[in-house]
């Protein structure tokens, strides 16, 4: 049964002091007893009480607004520990982007923009994982010539990309070419030493010229707006930006002036640790000058974030053991273990720097190898300038790790930000790369909340608006579920069932704990006297209906501050 709309109208509206009973509910508070309650009083926009209905009736008076939720189950408002909202909210602007599952797919979508630009015109598709191809390969110049012959075309999937002859040539990589920079970068050749047409860590040789239009900055924050107004409509009342730029976060800012925020917002600024340490120097300290580096429930500037290594989903992550020699990721060099991108003094010096001046660092760390030196680069701060672990240090990503580091990570409290969506969709092709036992700790949730590594779920939302037709799917009860099955598609048998959670852990990645990697685990992520008034009702219990029907969990309505922001027709 759906609620009356009058009810969530009247809640919403609520004048200021006027006290509300949220009631006949069973309501998961994940505090630290993991309470469940019957009833909860709001007044504003904070929590008053929780308790039974006749207590909570008592508090509320006889004058309340009172929400009957006729047994519905409530969680606190979710949280999602790592999204681009910027660019994913514009990555439609020009065109609808088609799903694509197969190289016919993109060759097609390819041909398709070949038609319809003028010759010469670049055509890019970007963040179509070979991973998620049913192939499971780059496509080659070979068959990007063919789809599009009299256009360059930049196959671009995060750090690597696949290029066509005549993206190729335009860009001056060919036989002679060579990287001379002294920034990382890689160019697969033939025998003959030919491009093959697979570069990696090389977007600064390309010469891409887009010709798509331009969203004005009231572009901008419309689709920004409707992006969040999805956020919303699956639960998630609070987001972090892992990699915001300055004109992204001036959306951000007009939205939250226009009080037209609906997610509480913490940024983490973008930093190039390629440039020259005193622009880093001077880009950390203009942050730390910024009004939004002071605390604000809405939009805090509170991040530092930088690349460390490449991916797992495109070949590149920096490995401990080599990689292996790959049809799928186009290595044929058997000791190639990826791309690292800061040398250890210059990661040393970024993040003291950024701990220094109040931000929580973090770092793009997807292979073991970049999450050793990254944790390692952490343990050099903290046994020679200061303590970490009220600083909260981070590992973003973090997908392989060793027992090793997770007992630094402990030892000094640094935090860890994962993307479940990753093992279900990318699990069955990382086994077969590396095996059974390199994937021992792929993700390794329940080792991480034995040892009290707080550990947040995310998920690194980067295109489209749609929680399950989005490029990484954003739909926490999707991960949720795959943390508690650790089912990869295209795959029988769970990944290391060992590494399985419980319900009430699954939900604390998506509440408490993503609260406390965001310094704010006393104002959110938990249904308590005065806490924030965040909170979801749910169409069923996530913790007693079939495990399979976790992912399918809709949400009826999303409160932020005690107003109503969602309502599901």
């Amino acid at each position: 049964m759906r609620f009356s709309c009058l009810l969530f109208v009247t809640l919403s509206l609520a004048p200021a002091q006027t006290s509300v009973l949220v009631h006949n509910a069973k309501i998961v508070t994940t505090d630290a007893k993991f309470r469940i309650v019957e009833a909860m009083v709001l007044r504003n926009d904070r929590i008053l009480g929780t308790g039974s209905n006749q207590a909570m009736s008592r508090m509320a008076g006889p004058q309340a607004i009172r929400l009957d939720l006729k047994g519905k189950t409530v969680l606190p408002g979710l949280m999602d520990s790592h999204i681009h909202a910027g660019g994913a909210s514009l990555y439609e602007f020009d065109h609808t982007v088609p799903d694509m599952e197969t190289m016919a797919d993109v060759l097609k979508y390819i041909a398709a923009r070949a038609s319809s630009l003028p010759d010469g015109d670049w055509i890019r598709v970007s963040q179509v994982f070979i991973t998620r191809l049913k192939e499971q390969r780059f496509p080659t110049r070979e068959e990007l010539d063919k789809a599009a012959p009299h256009h360059p075309v930049y196959f671009s999937t995060g750090p690597d990309a696949s290029l066509n002859s005549m993206a190729l040539r335009l860009s001056g990589i060919d036989k002679t070419f060579a990287i001379t920079d002294g920034k990382p970068g890689r160019v697969e050749r033939t025998a003959s030493g030919e491009p093959t047409g697979i570069v990696r860590s090389c977007a600064r040789f390309v010469r891409y010229e887009s010709k798509m239009r331009v969203p004005t900055a009231e572009d901008k924050q419309v689709w920004l707006k409707r992006l969040l107004a999805d956020y919303n409509s699956v639960g998630i009342t609070s987001v972090a930006d892992r990699n915001a730029e300055d004109d992204e976060i001036e959306v951000f800012r007009a939205l939250k002036d226009k009080q037209q925020l609906t997610c509480r917002v913490f940024l983490t600024y973008a930093v190039d640790a390629q440039l020259p340490m005193e622009q880093i120097q001077t880009r950390i300290l203009n942050a730390a000058k910024s009004p939004l580096h002071s605390y604000d429930n809405m939009l805090w500037l509170r991040g530092i974030k930088l690349f460390l290594d490449g991916g797992m989903l495109t070949g590149s992550a920096y490995m401990l053991k080599p990689w292996g020699v790959s049809k799928v990721y186009s290595i044929d060099d058997p000791q190639y273990q990826g791309m690292k991108y800061i040398q250890p003094d210059k990661l040393y010096q970024i993040a003291r720097l950024a701990l220094q001046n109040d931000f929580q660092i973090t770092a793009h760390s997807v292979g073991d190898g970049a999450v050793t030196a990254l944790v390692d680069a952490y343990e050099r701060i903290n046994e020679h300038d200061f303590a970490l672990r009220e600083k909260r240090p981070s590992v973003t990503h973090s997908n392989f790790m060793t027992p090793e580091v997770i007992q630094k990570m402990k030892r000094m409290g640094v935090v860890a930000d994962l993307q479940p969506a990753w093992l279900w969709l990318d699990g069955a092709t990382l086994l077969k790369q590396f095996g059974n036992d390199r994937m021992k700790y792929f993700q390794p949730y329940k080792t991480l909340f034995e040892q009290s590594v707080m550990v947040g779920g995310g998920s690194d939302h980067m295109q489209k608006i749609g929680s399950l037709r989005s490029i990484n799917p954003y739909n926490p009860f999707l991960a949720m579920w795959i943390a508690l099955a650790r089912q990869p598609r295209w795959m029988e048998g769970a990944l290391h069932s060992e590494q399985a959670i419980t319900r009430a852990q699954a939900i604390q990645l998506y509440t408490i704990n993503n609260a406390f990697l965001m310094f704010q685990e006393k104002e959110k992520g938990s249904l308590e006297v005065g806490k924030l008034a965040d909170f979801i009702v749910l169409d069923r219990d996530i913790l007693t209906c079939p495990l399979g029907e976790v992912k399918d969990i809709a949400v009826e309505a999303t409160y932020l501050g005690g107003k109503r922001i969602y309502q599901r027709q």
